[in-house]
């Protein structure tokens, strides 16, 4: 028994947490939750024209994550007291900060901050860290054709803004995980660590482990 029952697993673009908690829900028999990216219709057109597209996208984004974990919340199962998901909610607005200029961020918070107050922040949030040139080629490899044009610095203003709202963060332990290159997928015991990790119960605020090999 894990001592947490909501755990979101965060990162970068191609730090490997869909196939993380795909596997940890597995071994773990947990309800799994992961967001439907591909169904966003404006992100391709955001990675052409980000200045253009920016604010639909998020929107779209932020209504998907808001009916997503509402319905989950509102009827959980009976038999799966653990729950994992690929993104926590407040991921929304740090995307939005680093996409909007400053008058579609005023309104996009506004309603954001309406739609944060429905359901609970994770019991545990475990963000996977791993060096922009790890992503990119991580990105490259997965072959999804749009993301192959996400530049170097986004990723790095990314990067940043989980970092700076990690150190704000008090009301719930966050644990930084840092893999660089290390691969959980292939290497059984860097999974098994991954496991040890999430069995111990942590203190509320921002812990930094390292399974770097």
């Amino acid at each position: 028994m894990l001592p947490y029952a909501f755990i979101a697993v965060e990162g970068n673009i191609g730090a490997g947490k869909t196939t993380l908690c795909q596997m940890l829900s597995k071994r773990l028999e947990a309800t799994l939750i992961l967001e439907q990216f591909t169904d966003n219709p404006f992100l391709p057109y955001f990675y052409e024209s980000p200045e253009r597209y920016a604010f639909p996208v998020e929107l779209f984004f932020m209504t998907e994550r808001h009916k997503q974990l509402s319905e989950h919340f509102a009827s959980p199962s009976l038999f799966n007291t653990l729950t994992i998901a690929d993104y926590f909610f407040l991921k929304t607005l740090l995307f939005a900060r680093n996409n909007l200029n400053e008058q579609e961020f005023r309104l996009f918070q506004r309603l954001f901050s309406v739609l944060n107050a429905q359901f609970p922040k994770p019991d545990l949030l475990l963000y996977l860290h791993r060096p922009v040139p790890v992503l990119q080629r991580n990105i490259r490899q997965r072959g999804r054709t749009m993301e192959h044009k996400v530049p170097e610095e986004y990723l790095h203003a990314l990067q940043s803004a989980y970092l700076e709202y990690f150190k704000q963060e008090t009301e719930i332990p966050v644990v930084l995980l840092d893999l660089n290159e290390t691969d959980f997928v292939h290497q059984a015991d860097v999974f098994e660590d991954i496991l040890a990790v999430l069995h111990q119960k942590h203190r509320p605020g921002l812990q930094y482990i390292s399974l770097v090999r």
